[in-house]
């Protein structure tokens, strides 16, 4: 008999922002394989029979590798268990969900996409930061920073993001942020563009600006959001 893998969006780190779909999947659980942002005080209320399996990867060090995870899924699908794949934020925005079910899809095993609530919009929510606001900017793109902009496996096209006005999101770019502050401002972006760097629970937040982040955001430990554009300025009336 074969069971069945759910893909399991668990939003920003809130178990409050985990959609019903979600939770009501995590409940029916036999297995879950659980990634380190993923929101884990929900396991708690898990039965003890359940399995958990710490897949979480941290910077410079992975618990298990992509393909490792994605054989762990398959196999307990094939016995007949119920799996969810819990993620942090959405599983199809730089959470590599799209390969999980390309894998469930190659290997004949039944699978479920859950869309979880996206870290690149919720955490400048919680900092009280839309990233699009009518009147000053209509579109947001959202980027990796987990390459270094001049870095030949980064495929951002960094030129462009900075000849435009809008709203830019940048997921794990902390590592790298003075180098992209530094590449926008080259490409034609103002040096007084505003820049807020979210800590991920939204308690922490360092605003600055372009030519000043690199100094500013000094110690800042990721997992952390960067929002860059005229819609940072709002916080001062929204937070």
């Amino acid at each position: 008999m074969t069971g069945h893998v759910a893909i399991v969006g668990g939003g920003p780190g809130d178990p409050g922002l985990l959609t019903l779909r979600g939770f009501d999947l995590l409940k029916q659980a036999d297995v879950v394989l659980v990634d380190r942002l993923a929101p884990r005080s929900l396991l708690d209320a898990l039965c003890p029979d359940v399995e958990i399996v710490d897949v979480g990867k941290e910077p410079h060090k992975h618990r298990r590798g992509q393909r490792e995870i994605e054989t762990l899924m398959i196999d307990r699908a094939r016995r007949g268990l119920r799996v969810v794949r819990l993620k942090g934020g959405d599983p199809f925005v730089f959470g590599r969900g799209g390969e999980e079910t390309l894998a469930c899809a190659s290997a004949g095993v039944p699978y479920e996409v859950v869309p979880g609530v996206t870290s690149a919009v919720a955490v400048p929510a919680l900092a009280g930061i839309p990233v699009t606001q009518r009147g000053v900017t209509q579109e947001v793109t959202i980027v990796s920073g987990h390459a270094h902009p001049d870095a030949p496996e980064s495929t951002v096209d960094w030129d462009r993001l900075a000849a435009g006005a809008g709203t830019i999101v940048v997921l794990m770019g902390v590592t790298h942020l003075s180098g992209i502050a530094a590449r926008l401002v080259a490409g034609g972006r103002r040096p007084g563009t505003p820049v807020a760097v979210v800590m991920s629970s939204g308690v922490r937040v360092v605003v600055a600006t372009l030519d000043t982040v690199g100094c500013a955001a000094e110690g800042i430990e990721p997992p952390a959001v960067v929002v860059i554009g005229d819609v940072v300025a709002l916080r001062d009336l929204l937070a």
